[in-house]
């Protein structure tokens, strides 16, 4: 099975469609008005616009207010919903999109009790723990935590870069990696040179398992 990419964090036109003509088969547009990398809507109308066509649009949240996933829905042609928080599986399910479940991984988390709780999902994307922070924070946690057989797709997040994407798909096989701090010159703008390194090691990292 090939692992996907997503990269998430875009705030710029230029470097979302350089990414996608790299081949990501997703981007993530943030809209958490805490995060450095947080866009506003007529900037992400822009950049969904610029798109190719079959390159993926992820909208992250972070226990948002109905209304204003709505807003957002209304104006930027979104294909999934990421939500960060501690939004319920009800939640989560009411805008009728598809959507990821992140989970910070912490000790004593259950993969297999979210995996039903959340049944519905597309995917279960795994991340660094953090007090403060809601992802993208450029920490890895530790894989061992993650359980060999999960019902929902696993998506790999935390501390990703290009030196351990092999690492990566090797040893916790994921259906998709998520990736932002690790192709970054600082948060919220990417580097092209990353992108495409993260890309030719995720590819060679596919040829391997394959």
């Amino acid at each position: 099975m090939r692992t996907r990419v997503k990269i998430c964090g875009f705030t710029s036109v230029d470097e979302a469609v350089y990414a996608a003509h790299l081949g990501v088969d997703a981007i993530g547009l943030v809209f958490y008005a805490p995060s450095s990398r947080n866009i506003e809507i007529d900037q992400a109308i822009k950049i969904v616009a610029a798109l190719p066509a079959f390159t993926s649009v992820v909208a992250l949240f972070v226990d948002e207010q109905e209304s204003r996933i709505r807003e957002v829905l209304a104006q930027v042609n979104i294909d999934c919903l990421q939500f960060h928080g501690d939004e319920s599986p009800e939640a989560c399910r009411i805008y009728g999109k598809r959507y990821i479940k992140a989970v910070s991984m912490k000790a004593g988390i259950d993969i297999a009790a979210l995996s039903q709780h959340y049944h519905d999902a597309s995917g279960l994307l795994l991340d660094a723990y953090h007090p403060d922070e809601k992802g993208g924070t450029g920490s890895q946690f530790d894989w061992a935590l993650i359980p060999q057989s999960c019902t929902l797709p696993i998506i790999l997040a935390g501390g990703l870069e290009a030196a351990n994407a092999i690492q990566a798909i090797q040893t916790v096989k994921p259906y998709a990696l998520d990736v932002s701090s690790g192709v970054e010159v600082k948060k919220g703008i990417k580097d092209s040179l990353k992108m495409a390194a993260f890309i030719k090691q995720v590819n060679e990292g596919n040829r391997i398992i394959t």
